[in-house]
C-alpha cells in the first residue's frame, strides 16, 4: 500500500554569516528623502547576501566497522569535522560491519551518543547493515522491520535533526527518516534507499516493504524538486546509503545497468530502476546542480555517471561515494568529505577529501 507523504514541519534557519560592521554602518548611512525605500531595499540586500553567502558541510558514512574504529578512527574523525566550521554533518549509512555484528539496542545508543558530540547539526540515513541485514544469524536474526522502527524511535522520534545544535527539518509521515531542510539557496533531502538489492534479497526478501518504502522515496524525491523550484533554489542535494549502479562499469561494487534504460542486467533482483527513473525526470527537468551522496561500496569517488535515454551524459548530475570502511586496515579509510557550498557560483558545490591526521596508516600525518 504507498503511503502519502506530509510536511510537519517548516525548513531551518538559512542565515548563517552576519554582516560586517562597515557593512553594517554604510546600511545606516542614507539620506532623509528615501530612508524608507532605502532601508527595504537594505534589509532586501542583507537577506540576499545571508542567502548566497558559501557555507561547509560535512559528508560521511559506512562507519565504524571495527573496534580500533569505534574507539580511535571514529573520535578522531568526528574531532577533526568539530575543529571546521560547519553548517551540518550527514552521515549516509551503515552504522557497523554487514556481519558478525549485533543489530542491539546498544549499537544505536553507541551511534546516538557519537552523532550527538558533533557540534554542528548532525544528521543521518538509515543503512542496510543498521536494519535490513539484521535478520542474518551472525548480526542476531533480528527482525529487519521492527529494527528499522527502532532507529526511527532512537533518531528520528522529533522533527529535530542530532548533534550539539538541532535544526528543524521536514520530515515525511510514517517513513520519518526521510527528512528535508533548505540551508541558503540550496535544498538537501534524505531518502531510505537501501543497499542488499533494496530489502529484495539477502536472508529475508521484503517485497511488500520494498515497494511501500520504494514508493515513499519516490514521492518524497518528487516533492523535494518541486519544494527546491518553489524556493528558487540554486541546487539540490540528495543522500542515501545505496550504490544502485549506474551503467556496465563497476561489476566488483554495484549493479550493473543499462544506462540508457536503467534496467539492471546482472540477473540479481532490482530494487532500484523505478527510483533511477524518477530521479532521472526530475535531474532534467530542474536543470540545476543535482548532487547525489551515497555510501554502500566504500570507495571514494566523485563522478558523472548518469545519462539519459538517448546515452547523453546529464552535465548538471553528480554522484558522489564517501570514504567508507576497511576494516582490513584498521582506520585507514576512516576518512570525511568537506563541501563547500556557494550558492552564487555556477556548479554550487565544491569538493575536498579531508584525510584525518590520527587515522593514517599507509603514510604517515607529516
Amino acid at each position: 500500500m504507498t503511503q502519502q507523504s506530509t510536511t510537519t514541519s517548516l525548513a531551518c534557519r538559512s542565515g548563517w554569516r552576519a554582516l560586517s560592521i562597515p557593512a553594517l554602518l554604510a546600511l545606516a548611512i542614507i539620506s532623509p528623502a528615501h530612508a524608507g525605500e532605502d532601508r527595504d531595499h537594505g534589509r532586501d540586500d542583507a537577506r540576499n547576501n545571508r542567502a548566497n553567502s558559501a557555507y561547509a558541510i560535512g559528508l560521511w558514512g559506512d562507519l565504524p566497522y571495527s573496534a580500533a574504529q569505534e574507539t580511535v578512527g571514529v573520535p578522531n574523525l568526528i574531532a577533526d569535522m568539530n575543529a571546521q566550521r560547519l553548517a551540518f554533518t550527514v552521515h549516509d549509512g551503515d552504522l557497523k560491519a554487514g556481519s558478525n555484528s549485533p543489530c542491539d539496542d546498544a549499537l544505536y545508543q553507541r551511534s546516538l551518543d557519537y552523532f550527538n558530540t558533533l557540534e554542528a547539526p548532525a544528521m543521518f540515513t538509515p543503512g542496510d547493515n543498521d536494519w535490513t541485514d539484521c535478520d542474518r544469524a551472525s548480526n542476531g536474526g533480528f527482525n529487519s522491520l521492527e529494527r528499522l522502527n527502532r532507529e526511527r524511535d532512537v533518531f528520528f522520534s522529533t522533527p529535530y535533526s542530532l548533534g550539539e545544535r538541532p535544526i528543524r527539518q521536514e520530515v515525511q509521515n510514517i517513513y520519518v527518516e526521510n527528512r528535508r531542510w533548505t540551508i541558503g539557496r540550496v535544498t538537501y533531502a534524505t531518502l531510505n534507499v537501501q543497499g542488499s538489492c533494496n530489502n529484495l534479497c539477502d536472508t529475508a526478501p521484503d517485497p511488500i516493504e520494498y515497494a511501500d518504502r520504494n514508493a515513499a522515496n519516490i514521492e518524497w524525491l518528487k516533492e523535494t524538486f518541486a519544494v527546491a523550484a518553489k524556493r528558487g533554489s540554486v541546487a539540490v542535494m540528495l543522500i542515501s546509503q545505496a550504490n544502485p549502479g549506474w551503467d556496465q562499469s563497476d561489476p566488483t561494487r554495484a549493479p550493473l545497468r543499462d544506462p540508457r534504460t536503467l534496467a539492471q542486467t546482472d540477473g540479481f533482483p532490482d530494487g532500484f530502476q523505478a527510483f533511477l527513473l524518477a530521479l532521472r525526470e526530475e535531474v532534467i527537468a530542474f536543470e540545476k546542480p543535482v548532487a547525489y551522496i551515497h555510501g554502500d561500496s566504500h570507495y571514494f569517488r566523485i563522478d558523472k555517471p548518469f545519462l539519459n535515454a538517448a546515452g547523453q551524459r546529464l552535465e548538471n548530475f553528480t554522484r558522489v561515494e564517501t570514504f567508507g570502511n576497511n576494516a582490513a586496515n584498521g582506520t585507514n579509510d576512516v576518512n570525511w568529505l568537506k563541501v563547500t557550498v556557494t550558492p552564487r557560483d555556477r556548479e554550487v558545490f565544491s569538493y575536498q577529501p579531508q584525510i584525518v591526521p590520527g587515522n593514517r596508516v599507509a603514510v604517515p600525518a607529516p
